[in-house]
C-alpha cells in the first residue's frame, strides 16, 4: 500500500514510517526536518504549504496524520494554522487525490476538562472544555477529521495517552531531566492512577488501525497500555531507569495548580518581550533566555492537573475495533528503558490487570 505519513521527524512518526516501510510498503513521509528514515521518500515542508501537502498525498492510498504543534504555551495563531488549518488542508487534499483510508493521531486531551477520568471509553472532543492551546486546537481537528468521513473516505481516530520509550523527548526524557535536576515534584500523594502507553504498542496501534479503518471508521478510541499506576510510582519507575534519583520534591496539590496558572502567564508575557529583554542583557545572559523560552515551562496548570487527577480509560472497544494487544507491558517497557539510559530496572509490579 502506498501511505503518506505526516509528522515524520518525530518519535512516534519516524518510528510508524519505518515499521510500514518494514512490512513492504511504499512510505512517503511530510515533515519539516528529515525523518532519518531509511527506505521512504521525504518530503521536507509544513503541513501548512498546500502545494507541498498536494504533492505528498498525490498517488497515496492512505495517510496517517500526525502532524502537530505539540507545547504546553505557545502563540494561540500558531496552534490554529497547524493543528487546525493544516488537518484541513491535509484533508481537503487527500480527498482530492482519491486517497481513502484516513488515520488522524488525536489525543485524550480534547475531551478532557480537567476532572478525573476513570474507566471512560472516548468521550466527544469539545474544544470549548479542552484545557490550554493544544488540547483545543487538536480538539477541532479532531472534529473535522471525523466530519470528513464517508464510505469513499473512512476516516479512524485515535488518541494515544501519555505515550512514552527510550528516546522519547515530550515525556521521558523530561521526567529523566528533571528528576535528575531535583525538580520533579510528586503532586500531593502521587496516588492518581493514570494509564500510559509503550512506544512499541503505540506503533502496532496504528499499524492496526490502518487494517481496521476498511470496516471501521467514523469514531475516536483512546490507545493505553491497559495498566492504570500511581503517578507517583510510575514517574519514580521512569526516573530511575533514566539513572536519576528518587524524586523526593513533594509538592501539595493547590499549591501546583497555583503556582502552574502564574507560571503560565510568565512564560507567555516574557515570550511576548523576549527581543526587547533579550536587546538589554549581555549576550550570554540573552542566549539563556532565549534557551529558556524555547524549552517547555517548569510547571502549568494543565500538567498540575494531568499529574494530580485520575485519567485511565477502558480499552474493551479499542482492542476489538483494532484487533490489537499491546505486546510489551509497562514493566517491559521500563526494562527496556533502563537498558536505554542505564539505570535502574523496575521493581513495583502493575497495580492493576491489563485490559480495563
Amino acid at each position: 500500500m502506498k501511505i503518506l505519513v505526516t509528522g515524520a521527524s518525530g518519535l512516534l512518526g519516524s518510528s510508524v514510517a519505518a515499521a510500514l516501510a518494514s512490512a513492504g510498503h511504499t512510505v512517503t513521509t511530510l515533515q519539516r526536518r528529515p525523518s532519518g528514515v531509511g527506505g521512504v521518500r521525504d518530503i521536507a515542508a509544513s503541513i501548512t504549504d498546500a502545494a507541498a501537502v498536494a504533492e505528498a498525498v498525490a498517488g497515496q492510498q492512505a495517510v496517517v496524520h500526525l502532524a502537530a504543534k505539540v507545547s504546553m504555551t505557545g502563540d494561540p495563531a500558531d496552534f490554529e494554522a497547524i493543528n487546525i488549518a493544516g488537518t484541513r488542508t491535509l484533508l481537503s487534499a487527500a480527498q482530492d487525490a482519491g486517497v481513502n483510508r484516513f488515520v488522524h493521531i488525536s489525543s485524550p486531551s480534547v475531551a478532557h476538562a480537567g476532572d478525573s477520568l476513570v474507566g471512560e471509553g472516548a468521550s466527544a472532543a469539545d474544544p470549548e472544555q479542552a484545557r490550554g492551546e493544544y488540547a483545543r486546537t487538536k480538539a477541532h481537528g479532531e472534529l473535522l477529521a471525523l466530519a470528513a468521513d464517508s464510505a469513499d473516505f473512512r476516516v479512524l481516530v485515535l488518541r494515544p495517552h501519555l505515550m512514552w520509550g527510550p528516546g522519547d523527548v515530550q515525556l521521558t526524557e523530561r521526567i529523566i531531566d528533571r528528576a535528575r535536576a531535583g525538580r520533579m515534584p510528586v503532586l500531593g500523594t502521587g496516588a492518581a492512577l493514570i494509564d500510559t502507553l509503550y512506544i512499541t504498542n503505540a506503533v502496532d496501534a496504528i499499524l492496526a488501525a490502518l487494517t481496521a479503518v476498511e470496516h471501521h471508521h467514523g469514531e475516536a478510541l483512546v490507545v493505553t497500555n491497559g495498566q492504570p499506576r500511581p503517578v507517583g510510582e510510575l514517574m519514580t519507575q521512569m526516573a530511575l531507569a533514566g539513572g536519576a534519583r528518587r524524586p523526593k520534591l513533594s509538592v501539595p496539590v493547590p499549591a501546583a495548580l497555583a503556582a502552574g496558572t502564574v507560571v503560565e502567564k510568565v512564560w507567555d508575557l516574557a515570550a511576548d518581550v523576549e527581543d526587547a529583554l533579550a536587546a538589554r542583557l549581555p549576550d550570554p545572559a540573552a542566549a539563556r533566555l532565549h534557551e529558556t523560552l524555547a524549552d517547555e515551562p517548569p510547571l502549568t496548570r494543565f500538567l498540575a492537573e494531568q499529574l494530580s487527577t485520575a485519567h485511565w480509560f477502558d480499552q474493551r472497544r479499542t482492542r476489538a475495533v483494532l484487533n490489537w494487544q499491546p505486546r510489551v507491558s509497562i514493566d517491559e517497557g521500563l526494562t527496556e528503558l533502563a537498558a536505554h539510559y542505564g539505570g535502574a530496572a523496575p521493581t513495583v509490579a502493575a497495580t492493576m490487570p491489563a485490559g480495563r
